[in-house]
């Protein structure tokens, strides 16, 4: 298949509807839109267990056991967990195995375990998912010779004559040999081609072909070098390059040549044939197959590419490919830019130009015989393709576009690094979130495709392990929904006998564990997020303007980057765009050039299957097809809006016919500019303050919001859902773990007309009626870490929302506290008294690790209606007076409601603070597993952290 062919049927979803089957979810049922309001919110109130957060389950070792399966679903299921993903992994290092074999891969007790927890998950309505073999990328020593991963790789030694430069075969392909992060033993290199170029280099001629020296029966090379500087490149290929990060017994190994269609096509039927030989159909124990992040070190090659790109570009690869390629290590990551030779302008345009339609070709054969293939093996299965379809070497954006569930990433590991819901850095676009940048390319190729449920392994976590708080994981799981994710596989529970000495086997995770101190509140945070699912899996989140990031320039320039964390970008305020915007009132969708071309055009809007978008922005896209801009002329033309930040397209991509396609480009860019007022260049801010920055722009461009803000906040986020049935919400966010905000907005006439405001409780899934101003006007409060869920329906009558005010009249703040602490650890319990409150970090308890319980007793002079505000606190709360019980908190403002639990007189105030672990984790020095994720031997140790009631303790009337 030729390029243009392949745009082609790419974009034959004109009008970008997918076609693809409705597989059921486990227990038969899907998440499906549509139904009458107040089925949206019988569903809210009591989500089914799908809506709810799964688990990333490791099996450590494979060293499971059926009774102990059971005990952990039964843990999970009371927990609040839906479901669970079976992932066999690497038993964790330093760790007692407490004697318990390793079950093999495949191996008919490692099936009968498979059997056993899926059958006990369906007795508790619990889903099961299976990740496909094990750790990432998958493999196994069963493969053979070009069914085992391939990578083309450069080594470059400069010279300088004239000299007579003395090698051998073996320092040449040491010197081509990556520095992987899990290189395969066994691996394979193969020299071949040795070429001496001039350093700069002008001309392919220029060269001196030495390639006719290889196999010549010597492996020692004299090559004379001519006067002045020069550089011989050797190019290799090494088969079975790389080995499974973290396989478990009978998945470790070689990776899989994921470039073969016929060797993926192999290991997934034996994977599937294998299992239903012993326990039936998988559809009838599974909801989907999961493939791991496509992490291929850098793969790039197999058995035909040479004579596919020569197909598909109707050019020879071959000549170019050492100055194509960058020297590379760990993750395919580009180790020295600099690395060969210098080139001419003109040359560095051609081998730029060669480079991404190598690109290209890989992201379309990877796409062909991987995606594609592994989409169909599961639906021939029966069972949803859920994936995290990104890399190195994948469309962004198209391939998650196939698959049943896409999924995206977030990460708390660069908690202190990056201080998640504690800034929200302008200069690093990773400071301060918790998604992954391609989070945003996962939620739009499934809105493109006409897809609500959008998974996301959710708060990874090897930095945080032991101080991670129900709050802090609140934030992050919501700023992933802002992102557009609906669904959390939460990273993750370990497989653990109970039996197993502390912490237990942790081979990833927060510590997601019964032993965890907040282990009995964790039900609380995923009640919240079933809610918050529920109604998103069930929605359209609203996107009016559509931005082409400029991957293909990238793609020439820099080359494939590591997804989601690339080590380079070329436009890295990206992120800071969408987010703008998303802080402001729009809503937004990343698209693509296939995506362009397969849209259609009609009134001033774009359309995409059901999205449509009113503005386009390009960030820096100096180089586009023709055909594209000719879609964007009709766009422009019929009354839509581009946006070009930065520069206008001046050049086409890839290098046949390029100075034809230079000259298409820069007519279709003139005819363009016809329309100064709807293609419109952009300058970005030099600052990258693009929360001053865009307002303006929407204001003078008339880019109408969804919902207007009147002071944009950094950490205010909202997005915009559309049911089926009419039912509109809005989801806004506080990102910020200390600070409140607080704002007017103002909803459009047509989100008002014929229904009503409501703001549904996430937390108890009540429901209360708001008055908005005539103007659609109210005003939002959120305190720290807080969300407010507000829902349009034509429902009229109910209780009026009437929140705990953070402060009032008549306030007093308590003082003189009797303080009672039980060590979860040393089960020990201490006594003392606090004058003032304070943060236990900064005092002698700071090694603390348990329950700290608060006491005061206090005089009121009247029983009236009354607040407590309990002030920061470092923790779960949960508040009792005079013995009645006033409820649990475990982020925001720590508001309790003392109504008709207040005596005049003497009072007894009881303050129950459930902390963290980490600080006393850290001091068990002869703890190999708690000192390897807290103080971290050979890395910087994690920080103390803060824990208890800091308060301060107020009390004040509720009127």
């Amino acid at each position: 298949m030729d390029r243009r062919s392949f745009i082609v049927k790419s974009s034959l979803l004109s009008g970008g509807l997918m076609i693809y089957p409705s597989w059921p979810a486990a227990g038969g049922r899907m998440a499906v839109s549509g139904g009458k309001a107040e089925d949206a919110y019988a569903l809210f109130r009591t989500p089914e267990s799908r809506y709810r957060p799964f688990v990333r389950w490791w099996w450590n070792g494979n060293r499971v056991q059926p009774e102990e399966l059971v005990r952990e679903l039964r843990l999970l299921r009371e927990a609040g967990i839906g479901g669970v993903e079976i992932n066999p992994v690497k038993f964790p290092e330093n760790t007692d195995d407490l004697g318990i074999p390793s079950l093999e891969w495949l191996g008919d007790e490692w099936i009968y375990t498979v059997k056993v927890a899926c059958d006990e998950a369906k007795k508790l309505g619990l889903t099961c998912d299976l990740i496909v073999g094990s750790g990432w990328p998958f493999g196994g020593k069963f493969l053979r010779d070009e069914e085992r991963g391939q990578v083309m790789v450069i080594g470059v030694t400069k010279l300088e004559g004239p000299m007579t430069y003395e090698t051998s075969l073996f320092n040449l392909l040491k010197e081509a040999d990556p520095r992987l992060s899990e290189p395969y033993s066994g691996r394979l290199p193969r020299l071949l081609s040795l070429r001496l170029a001039p350093d700069p280099i002008s001309r392919l001629e220029e060269e001196i072909d030495l390639t006719d020296r290889i196999g010549s029966g010597s492996e020692l090379f004299h090559i004379d070098i001519p006067k002045g500087k020069h550089a011989l490149y050797s190019l290799v290929k090494i088969n079975a390059f790389g080995e499974v990060i973290n396989g478990a017994p009978g998945a470790d190994g070689p990776t899989l040549n994921h470039l073969d269609r016929e060797a993926v096509t192999k290991y997934l039927t034996r994977m599937s044939d294998t299992i239903e030989r012993r326990i039936g159909p998988l559809s009838g124990h599974i909801r989907a197959l999961f493939t791991d992040s496509m992490e291929l070190e850098g793969a790039n090659w197999t058995g035909d590419m040479e004579e596919v790109f020569r197909r598909r570009n109707g050019y020879d690869l071959m000549p170019c490919l050492p100055y194509v390629l960058f020297k590379t290590e760990g993750m395919g990551n580009v180790s020295n830019y600099d690395y060969g030779v210098g080139m001419a302008p003109e040359f560095r345009e051609m081998i730029e130009r060669i480079r991404f339609d190598m690109e290209t070709t890989k992201a379309e054969m990877l796409l062909e015989r991987f995606t594609k293939t592994y989409v169909e093996w599961c639906h021939r299965l029966h069972v949803l393709s859920r994936a995290q379809a990104y890399g190195r070497g994948f469309f962004p954006l198209e391939t998650s576009m196939e698959h049943d569930i896409p999924e995206g990433e977030s990460w708390t590991t660069n908690y202190l690094q990056h201080r998640i819901g504690e800034e929200m850095s302008n200069e690093d676009y990773r400071r301060g979130r918790s998604y992954t940048m391609v989070n945003k390319y996962v939620s739009s190729a499934a809105h493109l495709a006409g897809r609500r449920l959008i998974s996301a392994e959710e708060m990874t976590n090897t930095y945080r392990v032991f101080n991670m708080t129900l709050e802090f994981l609140k934030v992050g799981c919501d700023m992933n929904a802002i992102a557009g994710i609906t669904h959390s596989i939460y990273h993750g529970f370990n497989y653990s006998p109970a039996e197993a000495p502390f912490p237990g086997w942790i081979r990833y995770g927060a510590y997601y564990n019964e032993k965890n101190n907040w282990w009995p509140y964790f039900k609380y945070a995923n009640d919240y997020r079933a809610r918050i699912s529920g109604m998103m899996q069930n929605a359209d989140m609203y996107a009016d303007i559509a931005i082409l990031p400029p991957v293909n320039d990238m793609w020439t320039t820099i080359g494939m980057q590591n997804e989601p964390f690339p080590s380079t970008i070329n436009a890295p305020y990206q992120t800071l765009l969408w987010e703008a915007m998303h802080k402001t009132g729009n809503g937004t969708d990343y698209v693509s050039e296939t995506v362009i071309a397969g849209s259609t055009v009609s009134k001033g809007w774009l359309h995409y299957g059901k999205r449509k978008y009113s503005s386009l922005f390009l960030i820096e896209n100096e180089r586009m097809y023709p055909a594209t801009l000719a879609r964007l002329y009709d766009f422009v033309a019929s009354g839509g809006r581009v946006f070009c930040v930065e520069k206008y397209p001046a050049r086409s991509l890839g290098w046949k016919d390029h100075e034809g396609n230079d000259r298409e480009v820069a007519a279709w860019v003139e005819k363009l500019k016809a329309f100064p007022d709807r293609f419109v260049l952009l300058k970005k801010p030099e600052d990258n303050d693009f929360m001053a920055w865009y307002p303006a722009i929407q204001r003078k461009y008339g880019l109408t919001p969804f919902v207007s803000v009147e002071k944009p906040d950094p950490y205010l986020m909202v997005n915009r859902y559309q049911r089926d049935d009419r039912l509109e919400f809005f989801f806004f966010v506080n990102a910020h773990l200390h600070r409140d905000c607080r704002t007017a907005i103002r909803f459009p006439k047509d989100v008002l007309a014929r229904r009503h405001a409501w703001v549904w409780d996430m937390t108890d899934g009540n429901r209360y009626r708001i008055d908005l101003d005539r103007d659609g006007g109210f005003s939002l409060y959120l305190g720290p870490a807080e969300s407010r869920l507000i829902v349009f329906d034509s429902e009229e009558k109910g209780a009026r929302w009437n929140p705990l005010p953070p402060c009032g009249k008549d306030s007093r703040t308590l003082e003189g506290w009797d303080v009672e602490l039980r060590h979860s650890g040393e089960n020990v319990t201490e006594k003392t008294h606090f004058f003032v409150l304070e943060d236990l970090k900064l005092t002698k308890y700071i090694d603390f690790s348990g329950t700290v319980i608060y006491t005061k007793t206090f005089h009121a002079d009247s029983t009236q209606d009354a607040v407590l505000n309990l002030g920061k606190v470092w923790g779960v709360s949960e508040v009792r007076l005079n013995g009645e019980d006033c409820g649990v908190t475990w982020f925001g403002n720590r508001l309790y409601d003392l109504s008709g639990k207040l005596r005049a007189g003497e009072n007894t105030l009881e303050v129950k603070v459930v902390t963290t672990m980490g600080n006393y984790v850290q001091t068990l020095t002869d703890n190999k597993i708690g000192q390897k994720w807290t103080n971290r031997p050979g890395r910087a140790p994690q920080p103390k952290q803060s824990m208890g009631l800091g308060g301060p303790v107020t009390i004040y009337a509720k009127g």
